[in-house]
């Protein structure tokens, strides 16, 4: 009996030491490891006030600005505050329904919705008020324990232009906050979604404040903790300079009203972008505020895809405007050279195989070639490289070297411009062929790629920087809408001359080819009054209507712009292409365009391209 008790009272001593053991361990992590108590405590006793940046602006070449804040106001709730307010005067005042309070506090405590959610912190409630709206809600702030006023900023436009180039700026959202390797956001903070305001996201934010306040058990504001010893003031974001500059935006767009396509022009010595419009487009102006979702949704669905900066990502068959990369090759490999002439009769025609042309002098040399766009030239030009097998030994051998060439021209891969989305086109090369055709090709098999069809296709983009590599005479720098960053440095990548592997004597006969086509070639239309424009048509064929395309640069010996013009379904390259492109020109260079000009302008406006048949 006596060791039965005695079992009994180590047994019991041993509950006993147990508990008060679990006790001590309950006790050590609320007070080491647990912050539950103190974020409690804290919330009693401080009051963590983010202070937001303002966003840094953007301005144009000139000094214009583009983009500008304006104020507005989010309301906040910390959650565990959030008792006993009048629910229906709440909502008449801010202007929503009951069912919509519901709803936005079930997503607020939803951690999928709503990732690093805290009750003891703040939480957005709603965002973008503006000043107009929010007098009243201010005025009954007193009556709603829990909520708060945070003064926040939102992005204005001072026009209706550049909104694929500026972008825009929405409520950051759960794979933006898991991406997030800073930890600077947290839910319901802006930022970039589109454009610049995308790709200088971390310049233009600034740096976050803080003010730590102190709060008496009633929950009232009296004082900084202190003395603001440990509050933090925040940092403005960094101004943006464009190389664009906004008159030339503007009738860049202007003229693709009504058109499916993109106009692009270039600073050759810079590679700093003076224009890049895209049409479709839409008023970046949109984009603002509360409606900026529903926007969103009505261009997104628009079978037109205004939302699509073809620019940057459309991917054409650059035609014509292509055969002066081909001369280069053909010239720098020994395939051609200046004197040698081809037979044109209506076209390219070789055992069995006719690449049509239109009429002009034959045979014809390089520079008549590339004045009068000859197609025949071109294909001679191309089936000689690829053919000689003396000299590469295969036909692979000789289309890898014309890849590479291409390659260091800017085709075929992203030239990696300072905005997102950008798209490669493509160069194919032989491995593509080999699949393609079974190892069994030459030559004549793709002879269609030496006058820019076939499998070649190329952004607007890269029509321009061909062109404003031929107006450099052999180099160029990678296309930059950014000039400068506000006490920062550009990349060095925007500096940095690209060279092609092709002479610089070679450009001499390119540039001729191009002066040619314009003072009584293809180009006659871009025939400007004391301006040397040097200029190359395109006219891609395509399942409907050909495409109409055009790049050149001016003045002829000291360029200052390089432009690409490409106009979906638009016909011949001197139907669109090429007049649209000498506006351009002439805009930049005078300053102004004639009076002439002007009513050019108002007639391009006016008409509109109709795509009955147009599959997207």
């Amino acid at each position: 009996m006596n060791k039965h008790f005695e079992i009994r009272k180590f047994v019991i001593g041993g509950v006993a030491v147990g508990i008060i053991f679990i006790y001590l361990i309950r006790l050590f992590t609320l007070q080491l490891w647990s912050d539950d108590y103190k974020k409690n405590a804290d919330s009693n006793a401080f009051r963590k006030e983010i202070q937001y940046p303002s966003r840094g602006l953007i301005f144009d070449r000139n000094g214009k600005i583009l983009v500008y804040n304006e104020p507005s106001y989010n309301i906040m709730v910390v959650m565990n505050e959030q008792r006993g307010i009048d629910t229906l005067d709440f909502c008449q005042t801010v202007g929503i329904t009951k069912e919509d309070y519901i709803k936005r506090m079930a997503d607020i405590k939803d951690p999928l919705k709503n990732a690093g959610y805290s009750r003891y912190t703040p939480q957005l409630f709603m965002s973008q008020i503006p000043a107009k709206e929010f007098s009243l809600f201010r005025e009954k702030l007193f009556r709603f324990k829990g909520f708060s006023v945070q003064k926040r900023s939102i992005r204005q436009y001072s026009d209706r232009i550049g909104a694929h180039i500026l972008g825009d700026v929405g409520e950051i959202n759960a794979r933006e906050l898991e991406q997030d390797s800073d930890k600077y956001y947290q839910s319901g903070d802006y930022v970039g979604k589109l454009g610049v305001e995308r790709s200088f996201e971390k310049q233009l934010r600034g740096e976050k404040g803080m003010r730590i306040m102190l709060r008496d058990v009633h929950g009232r504001t009296f004082g900084h903790y202190q003395n603001g010893k440990y509050d933090k003031t925040a940092r403005a974001g960094k101004n943006l300079t464009l190389g664009l500059d906004r008159d030339l935006q503007q009738l860049a767009e202007t003229l693709l009203e009504g058109k499916l396509g993109a106009i692009v022009a270039i600073e050759p010595k810079t590679g700093e972008v003076l224009c890049l419009a895209s049409s479709p487009t839409y008023d970046p102006r949109m984009m603002v505020g509360r409606d900026r979702g529903k926007n969103h949704q009505l261009l997104d669905k628009d079978p037109m895809k205004p939302l699509l900066n073809r620019a940057i990502m459309g991917t054409y068959p650059p035609g014509s405007t292509f055969k002066i990369s081909q001369a280069l090759v053909g010239l720098q490999e020994g395939s051609i050279n200046p004197a040698i002439s081809f037979p044109c009769s209506h076209g390219f025609n070789y055992k069995g195989l006719h690449v049509g042309c239109h009429g002009h002098a034959s045979p014809i040399p390089l520079v008549p070639a590339i004045g009068t766009s000859c197609n025949s030239y071109f294909c001679w030009n191309l089936y000689r490289m690829l053919n000689n097998r003396a000299k590469y030994g295969s036909v692979q051998n000789a289309m890898t070297k014309w890849k590479d060439y291409m390659v260091a021209m800017g085709f075929g891969y992203k030239l990696g411009i300072d905005l997102p989305g950008e798209r490669r086109g493509m160069i194919p090369n032989a491995d593509y062929y080999d699949k393609a055709y079974k190892k069994s090709w030459n030559g004549l098999t793709v002879i269609s790629i030496a006058i820019g069809q076939g499998e070649v296709t190329a952004t607007p983009l890269q029509i321009a920087n061909l062109a404003a590599t031929v107006a450099n005479r052999g180099y160029f720098i990678t296309p930059h809408v950014v000039k400068a960053v506000q006490d920062g440095r550009i990349d060095p990548e925007y500096k940095r001359k690209r060279y092609t592997g092709v002479d610089k004597k070679w450009y001499d006969y390119a540039v001729a080819g191009m002066r040619r086509a314009v003072l009584g070639g293809t180009c006659r239309g871009a025939d400007l009054p004391g301006i040397e424009v040097c200029g190359k048509t395109g006219t891609a064929q395509n399942r409907g209507h050909d495409h109409s395309a055009f790049m050149g640069f001016a003045p002829m010996n000291d360029p200052k712009i390089a432009v690409a013009v490409y106009v979906e379904n638009g016909g011949f390259g001197n139907v669109y292409g090429v007049p649209l492109g000498a506006l351009i020109i002439e805009q930049y260079l005078n300053g102004k365009l004639s009076e002439a000009s002007q009513k050019k302008v108002e007639h391009f406006r006016q008409m509109h391209i109709k795509y009955p048949d147009y599959a997207r």
